[in-house]
């Protein structure tokens, strides 16, 4: 049956990989990118490589949150529903770790707007949709301080902390829907894929990004992981596995989540 799916960093790395594979089997997809000309680039080479498949697009900075809220927007004014939002956008080298607002950049775009956009498309996904986020192998315990921009970090230990604070606020999440609703998902796409995160980071080219298109198409859309709400898949070692223990411990993820919310509303930003 074709889905609709929406893929955040569609224009390059795992997102475009993904985006590829996604299209081979005729699924209707939404396309985000913050550049424009990567963007037309991107889905003019889908049209051409699969001209049946429907595609849009979306321009958005995920570092500025008023920029995921109108993107959230574009969206509802579009779309009645969509089944599928795979949060694949992510940072790790930055040239300016600091938002203009003096927020930690790492957390907006790896934590703060994916949590943003999920919420603010929860009412166009029944039951059976699905939330992809991508977390990592990365994972370090989460300072609120520099969550809410008052400790500035290396870029290793702002990505290892962000990645475990996508990971907690989908546990909390999917805890909070529960069972009968859209799936939260976290899922680790396997580490040292050779996407421009992992070259800028480590220098190296790194593995098959095939690898983590084919495990973000299966949370998608297989049936394996149609009861995988809540849970934390780990594709270094194919399967199903425990995260950090602190996304295991519900009173840290609420704790977590309220701080998120608590930042939000100070900036302005509704998550209802």
């Amino acid at each position: 049956m074709k889905k609709t799916i929406l893929i955040t960093g569609a224009t390059d790395g795992i997102g475009f990989e993904t985006v590829k594979k996604l299209a081979s089997e005729g699924h209707t997809l939404l396309l985000h990118g913050r550049s424009e000309a990567k963007l037309q680039q991107t889905k003019g080479a889908i049209e051409a490589q699969f001209p049946e498949v429907e595609l849009d697009a979306f321009l958005a900075d995920l570092s500025d949150l008023e920029q995921v809220v109108a993107f959230a927007d574009q969206i509802k004014a579009k779309y009645t529903s969509i089944d599928v939002l795979i949060n694949n956008a992510g940072v790790y080298k930055v040239p300016n770790a600091m938002t203009e607002k003096g927020l930690d950049v790492r957390f907006v775009v790896n934590t703060l707007a994916p949590y943003v956009l999920t919420k603010a498309l929860l009412p166009l996904m029944g039951t059976a949709g699905r939330v992809v986020n991508l977390s990592s192998a990365a994972q370090a315990p989460v300072k609120l301080e520099a969550l809410k921009g008052d400790l500035l970090m290396s870029d290793s230990d702002a990505y290892a902390q962000s990645k475990l604070a996508i990971t907690m606020w989908s546990f909390q999440l999917a805890d909070a829907l529960g069972s009968d609703a859209t799936a939260i998902i976290a899922v680790n796409p396997a580490s040292f894929l050779g996407s421009k995160m992992v070259k800028q980071a480590y220098g190296a080219d790194g593995k098959d990004l095939g690898i983590g298109a084919d495990i973000l198409t299966r949370a998608a859309l297989s049936d394996e992981f149609a009861k995988g709400t809540g849970r934390y898949f780990d594709n270094d070692i194919g399967v199903w596995a425990q995260p950090h223990p602190d996304a295991l411990n519900s009173g840290k993820n609420d704790a977590l989540v309220k701080a998120m919310d608590e930042l939000l509303d100070q900036f302005g930003v509704q998550v209802a």
